[in-house]
């Protein structure tokens, strides 16, 4: 897939592509061609962070007018995880687009979700800039947005952490207890591995941008694993 396969399937025209390509362009992939003349796309996923956040949040308000703050804020986390977004962007085929390091290129583990879910952000950013609200805003509803309604059906906006737990508690008699595995990466961009473990078994893995988002990621793999239905 092309940039222009890319804006040819969501329905839009760049002004400027540049900024369209620099939303695909990971830090990896400067590090390793610094004479590459381009930039990496933190600065355009710092805004589009914003931009998305508002979105979401202007969109459950008005949709869900008889729910509490609480589920709201429950269901905002759900879409906007990086579990959620980097699944979008896979479904996206973000993978074609990126400009990555050797080395990223090869990884096809979690942390690349994670990538992915930066990049979509970016994108976000990036259509924010050259298009406006009004575009964006059409853009995370017909992408992001239509999954809302399965994200409540099957419970995924629960809190996995405290589900796993009551789950761990009643079948195996133990409280899980979470381990960082591995951390790496610069302070402003830093990637935690975190395994939960039931006793002294490591039951499954996660990964995030800090350590509570990686507990979420292993909590929720975990009931995965499990087959424990309801997360």
């Amino acid at each position: 897939m092309t940039l222009e396969d890319f804006q040819n399937k969501v329905g839009l025209k760049f002004e400027n592509k540049s900024l369209l390509q620099q939303a695909f362009i990971h830090r990896s992939f400067i590090n390793e061609n610094p004479r590459s003349g381009l930039a990496h796309n933190e600065r355009l996923e710092f805004l589009g962070d914003a931009v998305l956040e508002l979105v979401v949040t202007e969109f459950l308000y008005a949709k869900y007018k008889d729910h509490n703050e609480g589920d709201l804020t429950a269901y905002r986390s759900a879409l906007v995880n990086a579990i959620t977004l980097g699944q979008l962007a896979d479904e996206l085929s973000f993978n074609d687009l990126m400009k990555l390091s050797k080395g990223e290129a090869k990884d096809v583990s979690r942390a690349r979700s994670s990538i992915l879910a930066d990049a979509y952000e970016a994108v976000v950013g990036a259509i924010y800039l050259d298009q406006g609200y009004d575009i964006v805003r059409d853009f995370i509803s017909k992408t992001l947005l239509v999954k809302t309604e399965d994200i409540i059906r099957q419970g995924l906006y629960k809190d996995a952490k405290s589900f796993v737990q009551e789950k761990s508690q009643d079948i195996n008699g133990l409280t899980p207890a979470y381990r960082v595995i591995d951390e790496e990466g610069p302070d402003h961009d830093k990637r935690f591995r975190v395994g939960i473990y039931f006793g002294e078994d490591l039951i499954a893995e996660g990964n995030g941008k800090s350590k509570q988002e990686a507990e979420t990621d292993a909590a929720k793999n975990a009931l995965a694993r499990k087959g424990w239905a309801g997360v």
